[in-house]
Formats: structure tokens, C-alpha cells, sequence
């Protein structure tokens, strides 16, 4: 049985590895939170009503985690002694600099939706790839310290990911803008 302070996998119920199936944590979520929902409780008084709710805010703090791959393999090292600190080891392997390097010379660069969704597709597909080593890291080999290294690298590809994206939006509204002005 759970408890408060059980992990986030034996709360769920679901084996501590990174491959999961995200439908399988959706419909967890949505048993254990029908379980522990406060409204539940309200005959039995106020302490199993502010019992309930704490039961309530750790699942939710565990399906987040759970639900994003980045942050359940995060999370997974964290368990298995290989904090991610990535605010304190910002070491990273030298092709990857020169990549991160290449993709901001590009971002500054690029003139067109086009172009940005290129280097978009670009960044995905290496959070895809990474996703992949993090899985074989994590649940194959149980190298967590490398597997940190590699979440510490995707926190960036993600951040880089959004950037992209964001500068999409702002040139489709751009382009949607100068459209409507024309026709006027």
C-alpha cells in the first residue's frame, strides 16, 4: 500500500523505468485521484478532508512528473543517485556545444517560417533521438549518471524547442498582420 511518501512509480503502481505508457498513467491518475478526492471525505470530518487533499496534491505533483518523459527521467536518476543539478553542472560534450552553437547561428539567421520550422524539425529530432539514449541509459544499461548528462542536454533542446516555436507564432501573426493590412 502507498503512502505520502512512497515514490512516485509505487504510488502509481507502475515499474520504475523510464518506458511507459502514457495512457496507462492517465487512467492511474484518474483512478487515484476519483479515490482521494476530498468531496469523498466530507462526512468524515475535517481531518479526512485535509488527509484527502494532501493525498490529492502528491498525486498530482507525481502525475506531472510522471507524465513528462523529461522530467520522469529526471526523476528516475534523482531515485537512483544521479541528480540532474543542472544548475550547477552545466558540462557538456563539445559536439553538442558546437551543435547548440549551429542552431542559434541558424535561429538569428533564419529569414521564413519555412526556415525556422526546419531548424525546429531539426531540434526535435534530436530530442527524439535523445528520448531513445535516455530510455536505453536508464531501463537497459541503469547508467543513470549518463542519463543525466543526457536530460541535462535535453533541458536545453527543450528550452531551444520553445524558442523556435515562439518565433514561429510571431511570424505567422506577422505574416497574418501585413495579409490583413493589404487587404484594406
Amino acid at each position: 500500500m502507498a503512502t505520502l511518501q512512497s515514490n512516485d512509480f509505487e504510488l502509481f503502481d507502475l515499474p520504475a523505468q523510464f518506458a511507459q505508457q502514457r495512457a496507462a498513467i492517465d487512467a492511474r491518475w484518474k483512478d487515484l485521484q476519483r479515490e482521494a478526492h476530498p468531496d469523498k471525505f466530507s462526512a468524515q470530518g475535517a481531518a479526512a478532508q485535509r488527509l484527502a487533499m494532501q493525498w490529492s496534491v502528491r498525486i498530482n505533483e507525481a502525475y506531472q512528473r510522471l507524465k513528462d518523459p523529461q522530467k520522469r527521467a529526471a526523476y528516475l536518476c534523482e531515485l537512483h543517485g544521479a541528480p540532474i543539478a543542472a544548475h550547477t553542472n552545466t558540462a557538456m560534450p563539445a559536439a553538442f556545444l558546437m551543435l547548440q552553437m549551429s542552431w542559434r547561428e541558424a535561429l538569428e539567421d533564419a529569414a521564413s517560417v519555412a526556415e525556422l520550422e526546419a531548424i525546429g524539425d531539426q531540434a526535435q529530432a534530436y530530442k527524439d533521438q535523445a528520448l531513445q539514449r535516455i530510455q536505453t541509459r536508464i531501463d537497459d544499461e541503469r547508467d543513470h549518471a549518463s542519463a543525466a548528462a543526457e536530460v541535462r542536454s535535453l533541458m536545453f533542446v527543450e528550452k531551444f524547442l520553445a524558442e523556435v516555436h515562439s518565433r514561429i507564432d510571431r511570424a505567422e501573426s506577422q505574416t497574418v498582420a501585413l495579409s490583413a493590412g493589404k487587404g484594406q
